[in-house]
């Protein structure tokens, strides 16, 4: 028989380390109801605004588990289906100077705080967001000893923000030691696929989430499955694209993301700063051809579903 079971967020850990003890021990085929803390671990409340941004210490992203799955051993690969995901009711998109893409296009701290209805964010009157939730933070515990910061993302998995890791899709990652340890937190309500400005509209989560073990299925890095088109409430309509062209594929992105942020301000009239959180936001960066050396091309994609 399989169960279904519920874990909260009173408790979490900072690090990747695989001596922190389950929370939860469960069989194959079981599904958790997980809560998870926002990435700023519950620092950014209603009516803040870019005057709070203070320097802070950071821990790493606050984590809920690590879960145990009976029998999963290395070489196996966990099975993660993403069932349900529920954001909450606030967020926020954030940057400082020195981060992101461009971290010396922006010389000041940056703060949005958004009210998320479970439909939609509003970044200004007539720019409205859509949702689509998903977990920044998906990962089991590494082999090596010690305590790994949880910013980079690895091939566990971990820190990968895939905006497509939606409700209905099935993540693959390699287990790594016994009982795979996985944990998950980061939840974002809409993100662009980049997250250019180092934030997407950040919230708090609570994820439905299946476990199974494929048996000696060893991967390389972690694997997903789609069941549906991806980013459907914004995908099927109008985009307006700007490129970057450049040897390198960092600058080309820079490049692509700097044109977007002049046609948001000159055509939409918004701010620097609200054009960067809105690329960060909504904008997708695609890598269109890396074949015609010297230069390689990148495109950024504004759904115009956005607007109105």
């Amino acid at each position: 028989m399989t169960r279904t079971h519920t874990l909260d967020s009173d408790v979490v850990h900072y690090a990747w380390d695989n001596t922190v003890p389950p929370k939860l021990t469960i069989d194959p085929g079981d599904t958790v109801v997980m809560k998870c803390r926002d990435s700023s671990d519950g620092h950014f409340r209603r009516g803040m605004t870019s005057a709070d941004m203070k320097p802070r210490a950071v821990k790493g992203h606050p984590l809920t588990g690590p879960i145990a799955v009976r029998g999963a051993r290395p070489g196996d690969a966990l099975q993660i289906e993403v069932v349900r995901l529920v954001p909450g009711d606030l967020g926020y998109t954030a940057f400082n100077p020195g981060g992101g893409l461009l971290p010396d296009d922006f010389p000041q701290a940056y703060l949005k705080m958004w009210e998320l209805d479970g439909v939609s964010a509003e970044l200004r009157a007539g720019v409205h967001i859509p949702l689509e939730p998903f977990l920044g933070v998906m990962g089991v515990a590494l082999a090596e000893p010690g305590e790994h910061s949880t910013v980079p993302p690895r091939k566990r998995g971990g820190n990968m923000d895939i905006k497509q890791l939606t409700a209905g899709t099935t993540l693959y990652l390699p287990v790594a030691v016994e009982g795979a340890l996985f944990s998950a937190g980061d939840g974002h309500a809409a993100q662009g696929d980049g997250e250019v400005c180092i934030t997407a509209i950040e919230t708090t989560m609570t994820a439905t989430l299946r476990f199974s073990i494929e048996r000696d299925r060893p991967l390389a890095g972690p694997e997903f499955e789609t069941t549906r088109p991806l980013s459907p409430r914004t995908s099927g309509g109008h985009h307006y694209v700007t490129t970057g062209i450049a040897p390198d594929l960092m600058e080309a992105s820079r490049d692509a993301i700097r044109a977007m942020i002049r046609h948001l301000v000159d055509k939409r009239g918004l701010t620097r700063e609200e054009a960067y959180v809105l690329s960060s936001v909504a904008v997708d960066l695609k890598i269109s051809e890396v074949v015609d050396k010297p230069n390689w091309v990148v495109s950024a994609f504004l759904p115009l579903a956005i607007f109105g």
